[in-house]
């Protein structure tokens, strides 16, 4: 096995990467309520637009917040790994040759 060090992290390329990630959360968090509103929405506040509104808002306002957080997210984590590798040295893997 060989030791390598991780000594910087491209800052828009996590944020990037972290964006995409929690946008599908998001995605993932948005169907679910929307699925929740559909069915508890109705027995909860009777028939109506409103439980259909806020399902559909869902599942578009969810993965738009939570890709643009993650996104801030994770640029703010390369820049404080970033620093920190500069005062503590890189992060050790060991990678495998296959």
């Amino acid at each position: 096995m060989a030791t390598r060090h991780i000594s910087k992290i491209g800052v828009l390329s996590l944020g990037k990467i972290l964006g995409v990630i929690y946008a599908i959360m998001g995605l993932i968090f948005g169907a679910i309520m929307t699925l929740t509103s559909l069915i508890a929405g109705p027995m909860m506040y009777g028939p109506g637009a409103q439980s259909m509104f806020f399902g559909a808002a869902a599942i578009i306002i969810l993965p738009v917040f939570y890709g643009v957080l993650g996104f801030i997210g994770g640029i703010i984590t390369a820049l404080i790994f970033n620093a920190a590798t500069g005062f503590i040295g890189g992060l050790e893997i060991e990678l495998e040759d296959q």
